[in-house]
C-alpha cells in the first residue's frame, strides 16, 4: 500500500467516480480502476459498489476513507515540516465553514498569502447537517462555526471572533437607539436567516434561553438581502454589530438583557497541527 493508492481512493470517493478522479488527479481512467483493484486485492475486500450508473463506497471503503485521509495527512505534515525547516512553507489547507459564519476571510487570508504564498486555502461551505462528521473524518482541517456547534473527544476549539448583536431596524425608529429586550426583539425580528445558517443558529439560542418564541417571516441567506428587507420595513433582523455597522442608513439598538451573542470558534482535531494549517490559523485568531 503507498500513498498514490491512497490518494486514487479519496479522489474516487470524494468525485463519485472512477473517470472524474481521474480528470481531478490529471490521469487516465483505466489507470485508477487498475490502483484501486490492486489495493482491493491486497485487502483482500471491495472498496466500492461499482454499477452502470454510480460508484458507491461499500461498508469496508467507508471505514477506509478516514484512516486513507489521516494517512494523506500526515504524509503533508511530513513533507511540510521539512519545507519548514528549509524556511519554505507550502500545502493546501482546506477550512470548512458554517454558512455564515465567517463574513470577512479576505483579511485573514490576505495577510497569509503576504506571508507565506505558498499556502493554498481552500474555503469549503460544510451543511449543518455534515459539521460534526467534517472535522472526524478529516474532510476538512479545521471548521469555523458557532459556539459548541461542534464538539466532542479529540477535538480542540478557540475563539475566533466575539461581539453583542443588536436589532436593526428602519431609519427613522421610533425607538431610537434605545435597548430592547428579547420579548420585543421577538415581535419585531421577523426577518432572518435559513435554520442552519450562523446567525439564525444564534439568535434562536438566545431567544429559546429567554423562553421566548417568535416566528420568521422572511428567511435569507444574504445580510444585503437582509438590510433590503429592514429598509423597506418588512421587519426588523438581528446582527452582528459590526455587520450591522455596514448600513449607516438604519438603526441599531442593543439589547438591554438576553439578547444574542456572536460568539464564532475555529475547531479543529486535537494535536499539533501542520506548519501550513498552524500558519492559517494563526492568521485566523
Amino acid at each position: 500500500m503507498d500513498l498514490r493508492q491512497l490518494e486514487i481512493v479519496v479522489a474516487v470517493a470524494e468525485e463519485g467516480g472512477f473517470t472524474a478522479a481521474a480528470h481531478r488527479l490529471h490521469t487516465v481512467q483505466s489507470t485508477v480502476s487498475t490502483v484501486v483493484r490492486a489495493l482491493e486485492r491486497d485487502l483482500g475486500t471491495s472498496l466500492f459498489e461499482r454499477t452502470t450508473h454510480r460508484v458507491a463506497l461499500t461498508p469496508a471503503g467507508r471505514a477506509f476513507l478516514p484512516a486513507a485521509r489521516a494517512a494523506l495527512k500526515a504524509a503533508e505534515h511530513a513533507r511540510a515540516t521539512v519545507d519548514g525547516a528549509r524556511w519554505k512553507l507550502d500545502g493546501r489547507v482546506r477550512i470548512g465553514v458554517m454558512p455564515g459564519a465567517w463574513p470577512d476571510p479576505h483579511r485573514a487570508l490576505a495577510a497569509l498569502r503576504r506571508e507565506h504564498p505558498g499556502v493554498q486555502v481552500q474555503v469549503l461551505l460544510v451543511p449543518p447537517r455534515q459539521l460534526r462528521s467534517a472535522v472526524h473524518e478529516s474532510s476538512v482541517d479545521a471548521l469555523v462555526a458557532v459556539e459548541d456547534c461542534v464538539a466532542g473527544d479529540g477535538l480542540v476549539s478557540r475563539p475566533l471572533r466575539r461581539e453583542a448583536m443588536v436589532l436593526v431596524t428602519p431609519a427613522g425608529d421610533r425607538g431610537g437607539d434605545r435597548p430592547v429586550t428579547a420579548a420585543d426583539a421577538a415581535a419585531a425580528a421577523v426577518v432572518d436567516f435559513a435554520p442552519g445558517w450562523a446567525n439564525r443558529e444564534a439568535t434562536d439560542r438566545a431567544f429559546h434561553t429567554a423562553q421566548v418564541r417568535r416566528t420568521v417571516a422572511h428567511e435569507v441567506t444574504d445580510v444585503a438581502a437582509a438590510a433590503e428587507l429592514v429598509r423597506h420595513d418588512l421587519g426588523a433582523c438581528i446582527l452582528p454589530a459590526s455587520v450591522a455597522a455596514r448600513f449607516a442608513d438604519l438603526t441599531s439598538r442593543p439589547f438591554s438583557r438576553g439578547g444574542p451573542t456572536w460568539h464564532i470558534t475555529v475547531t479543529r482535531p486535537a494535536g499539533d497541527p501542520p506548519p501550513a494549517v498552524a500558519a492559517v490559523l494563526r492568521h485566523l485568531t
